[in-house]
C-alpha cells in the first residue's frame, strides 16, 4: 500500500521558516500562487511531478559538521531513535537499537522516505500536526501511542513515540523519533 506524505504542509513549514513567499515558490514551480496556497492548505494535492520537485526543494541533507555530529549522536544512542527530514520523512540517521529489527542495514535506507512504513496512528498524528501548529514554529514535541504496521522490512511495534523537531545546519528541520517504551 502506498501512502502519500502531506507535502503541502511540509512546503508551508519550510517556506515560513525560511522566509520564502508563496509567489516565489509559484515562480519556481511554474504554477499560480493560488495553486501553492491550495497545496499548503490541503484542498488540492500537487501532481506526481510537482510532489517530486517539492520534496527535492525541501529535502534535508546531513552535510555540515554540526549535522555529522548530530548523526553520530543518533547512531551511537542506546535508545531506539532515528532522525528524518521533517518535511520529506527521508532517513538521515538511525541508532543500532532502532535498526536492529530492520530487514536491511540502516545505511541502505539513508535518503529514503520512511513514510510508507507509517502505522495508522503515525498517519493520524501526522495529519493532526497542521492544526496543532507543528509547521508554524520550530522546537516542537509530540508524544503519542502507536500500533504496529505489519511490515517485515521496517516494523513499527506498538509503543509510545516521541517526535521532536531539531534544526539542521542548512536551516531546515529534522524530526527526532524516539521509542519511549515497547520494542524498537
Amino acid at each position: 500500500m502506498t501512502r502519500d506524505l502531506p507535502i503541502g504542509l511540509a512546503l508551508r513549514r519550510f517556506r515560513r521558516l525560511n522566509g520564502i513567499k508563496q509567489g516565489h515558490v509559484a515562480e519556481l514551480f511554474a504554477v499560480s500562487q493560488g495553486s501553492v496556497s491550495r497545496w499548503e492548505n490541503g484542498t488540492h494535492e500537487p501532481d506526481a511531478l510537482h510532489r517530486e520537485r517539492i520534496a527535492a526543494f525541501i529535502a534535508a541533507h546531513t552535510a555540515g559538521d554540526s549535522d555529522r555530529a548530530l548523526k553520530k549522536l543518533v547512531e551511537t544512542s542506546t535508545q531506539a531513535v532515528h532522525l528524518i527530514c521533517d518535511a520529506t520523512h527521508r532517513l538521515l540517521a538511525a541508532s543500532k537499537a532502532r535498526a536492529a529489527l530492520w530487514e536491511d542495514d540502516a545505511q541502505s535506507y539513508i535518503g529514503t522516505s520512511l513514510w510508507r512504513f507509517a502505522s495508522p496512528e503515525i498517519i493520524a498524528a501526522e495529519e493532526g500536526l497542521g492544526d496543532a501548529g507543528w509547521f508554524d514554529h520550530p522546537y516542537q514535541a509530540l508524544h503519542f501511542d502507536t500500533g504496529g504496521n505489519n511490515s517485515n522490512e521496517i516494523p513499527v511495534a506498538p509503543s509510545r513515540i516521541c517526535w521532536e523537531t531539531i534544526p539542521l545546519s542548512d536551516g531546515r528541520t529534522g524530526r527526532l523519533t524516539t521509542t519511549l517504551d515497547g520494542h524498537a
